[in-house]
C-alpha cells in the first residue's frame, strides 16, 4: 500500500459513508416537517438499515487498513488531505467504538424518542417522554465511556460539540457572564416598560411566509440553494453548498417569534452555503464547532437582526406587509420592542440579555444528570427551580419548561452551552470586523453583503480545516474573551435605557 492507493480507497468508501449519510438527513429532515405523524416507524425502519450500512463502511477492514496506512504517514499528506483524514478518523474512533448492533439499534431509537417527543409536547405530558429520555441520558453516557473510558464523560460530550470545551472551562465562563450580566440585567428591569404589545396581534401566515422570503433575502441568504419548512423546533440543516433547508415555527399571535427563528437559520445556512467548494463532498465541508456556528446564527440574528439599522432598513416592508397590525408603530418603537428584556420562559424567544440564563440552567441540569446527582424523573421540579431562582419566573408546564426544546430526544447533549459560547464568540468577531468595514454602514445601506464577504474570508470558506480555537483567533487575532460580549451587551442596553428615560 501506498499514499495514493490508501486514499483512494479511503475517498471511495467514504463516499458511500457520506452517502447514506445524506439520505438518513433528508428523511430525519422530511420527518421534522412534512412527513405525517404515523410516518415515524417506517422511518426508523429505513434509518435502521441505512445506519447499520455506513457503520459496516466504517468499521470494515479496507477502511480501517487505509486510515491506518495514513494517519501513520501523516506527515507525508498535504495540509488538506492530513486535514481530512485526522477529522475522519475522530469520527470514525467514536463509531468504531460502539458494538454495531448497539450502534444502530440507538439511531432507530432516536428517530422513536423525536417523535415522542412531539406528541409529548404538543399535550404536557412529560411521563410520556421520560423513558425514551433516561435512556438516551444513559446510552449518550455509555457511549463516551466507550469512546474515551478514562474521562469525565460529560467532558467527552461537551467536546464533540466544541472541540476543547471541559466542564472547567464552561463554570469558568458561565459564572463571568453570571457576575457581569446579572447587575446589568437588574438596571435594564427597572428602567421601564417597553410596549412591544403590538406584536402579538393577529398576523396572518400566510403573510409572515411572505416576509421569511424577505428577511433570508436581506441577509444574502441565495434562495436557490436554500429551502425553508416549518416545524415544531426552528433548526438548519445543509447538506452540501447548494442544499441547506431552514426551517421555522408561525405564530399567528406572535410575529417576532417567527422572524428572528428565521433570521438565526439563516446565519447558519449562510456559514455552510459558504464552505470553500473544494471541501463539498468531504468530511471538512461545513461549521467546525456549533459554537461557531451559533456565533453566526446569533450575530445575524441579535447584533444585526435587532440593530436600529436593520430595523430602519426591514421596517418599511413590514409596514407594507401588515398595515393594519403596525398603523400605531414606527421604526423606533418597533426597535425597542424587538430589544425588550425582561424574565421569560422561552430560551428560543428570549432577549439577548438574558439568554444565557436559558443556557446555563440546561447546562447544569445536563451535568447533574451526567454525574448521578439528579434523576431523569426529578427534571420538571429541577427545571422549575432553577428558572425560578435565575430567571424570577414561575413555569407553569412542560410544554413551557422541561419538553420546550428538541436537542435531548436527539440526543444532543453537550450541546446547549454552544449557544452562548457563540453569542459571545459572535460580539468579539464583529469587533474585529469593524476594524475593517463600516459594519453599520453596511446594515443602514442594505449592503449586508460586504458583511457577509468578511466573514467568509474569515471563517465560512474554512470548513473545518482549523480547530475552532485556531480559526476564532487567526479571524479576531486574539483569543476568545467573554468581556467582549459583556462590553457589547452593556453599550447596547445602555444605549436603550438613554432612549426610555429621555
Amino acid at each position: 500500500m501506498n499514499i495514493e492507493t490508501a486514499y483512494k480507497t479511503y475517498k471511495e468508501i467514504y463516499e458511500k459513508i457520506a452517502a447514506y449519510g445524506h439520505a438518513m438527513r433528508i428523511l430525519a429532515y422530511d420527518g421534522e416537517t412534512v412527513a405525517p405523524a404515523l410516518a415515524a416507524a417506517g422511518r426508523g425502519k429505513t434509518q435502521g438499515i441505512l445506519s447499520g450500512l455506513q457503520y459496516e463502511l466504517y468499521t470494515c477492514p479496507e477502511m480501517t487498513e487505509a486510515v491506518s496506512y495514513l494517519v501513520a504517514h501523516a506527515d507525508e499528506l498535504d495540509e488538506f488531505r492530513r486535514r481530512e483524514i485526522s477529522e475522519f478518523n475522530k469520527t470514525n474512533e467514536y463509531v468504531s467504538s460502539i458494538p454495531a448492533e448497539e450502534y444502530v439499534e440507538f439511531q432507530v431509537f432516536i428517530n422513536e424518542a423525536q417523535d415522542v417527543w412531539h406528541r409529548a409536547k404538543q399535550t404536557n405530558d412529560f411521563e410520556l417522554f421520560r423513558p425514551y429520555l433516561e435512556k438516551i441520558f444513559e446510552t449518550t453516557r455509555r457511549h463516551a465511556l466507550y469512546y474515551k473510558p478514562d474521562q469525565d464523560p460529560y467532558d467527552t460530550l461537551l467536546d464533540m460539540y466544541e472541540r476543547g470545551l471541559t466542564r472547567e472551562k464552561a463554570e469558568v465562563f458561565f459564572a463571568a457572564l453570571k457576575e457581569k450580566l446579572v447587575p446589568l440585567m437588574k438596571r435594564v428591569f427597572a428602567a421601564g416598560e417597553i410596549d412591544d404589545s403590538f406584536s402579538f396581534r393577529t398576523y396572518p401566515i400566510e403573510i409572515q411566509r411572505k416576509f421569511s422570503d424577505i428577511l433570508l433575502h436581506s441577509i444574502g441568504v441565495d434562495r436557490r440553494r436554500c429551502a425553508i419548512g416549518e416545524t415544531e423546533h426552528p433548526f438548519t440543516d445543509c447538506m452540501n453548498r447548494n442544499d441547506a433547508r431552514v426551517t421555522t415555527h408561525y405564530h399567528e399571535d406572535n410575529l417576532l417569534s417567527s422572524m428572528y427563528s428565521v433570521i438565526h437559520e439563516g446565519g447558519h445556512a449562510l456559514y455552510d452555503m459558504g464552505s470553500d467548494e473544494k471541501l463539498d463532498g468531504t468530511c471538512l465541508f461545513g461549521g467546525v464547532s456549533m459554537g461557531i456556528h451559533e456565533s453566526q446564527s446569533r450575530l445575524f440574528e441579535n447584533i444585526i437582526g435587532r440593530s436600529r439599522e436593520y430595523i430602519d432598513l426591514i421596517f418599511p416592508k413590514l409596514k407594507e406587509l401588515f398595515p393594519e397590525q403596525l398603523a400605531d408603530v414606527d421604526a423606533r418603537k418597533f426597535w425597542l420592542a424587538v430589544n425588550k428584556s425582561q424574565p421569560s420562559l422561552i430560551r428560543t424567544e428570549a432577549d439577548e440579555l438574558t439568554y444565557a440564563m436559558h443556557v446555563m440552567v440546561r447546562y447544569e441540569l445536563e451535568r447533574e444528570i451526567m454525574a448521578g446527582r439528579l434523576a431523569v424523573a426529578d427534571l420538571p421540579r429541577a427545571w422549575a427551580e432553577k428558572y425560578r431562582e435565575y430567571l424570577g419566573v414561575e413555569v407553569p408546564d412542560d410544554t413551557h419548561g422541561v419538553l420546550q426544546d428538541s436537542h435531548w430526544s436527539g440526543a444532543a447533549i453537550g450541546y446547549f452551552p454552544s449557544y452562548a459560547l457563540g453569542s459571545a464568540y459572535g460580539a468579539q468577531i464583529v469587533d474585529r470586523m469593524k476594524k475593517d468595514i463600516d459594519f453599520e454602514g453596511a446594515i443602514r445601506a442594505g449592503e449586508i453583503s460586504k458583511i457577509t464577504a468578511w466573514l467568509t474570508d474569515k471563517i465560512y470558506r474554512h470548513g473545518c480545516m482549523y480547530d475552532p480555537a485556531v480559526l476564532f483567533e487567526n479571524c479576531c487575532g486574539a483569543p476568545f474573551s467573554p468581556d467582549y460580549f459583556v462590553d457589547y451587551l452593556t453599550k447596547k442596553y445602555e444605549t436603550i435605557i438613554a432612549e426610555l428615560t429621555k
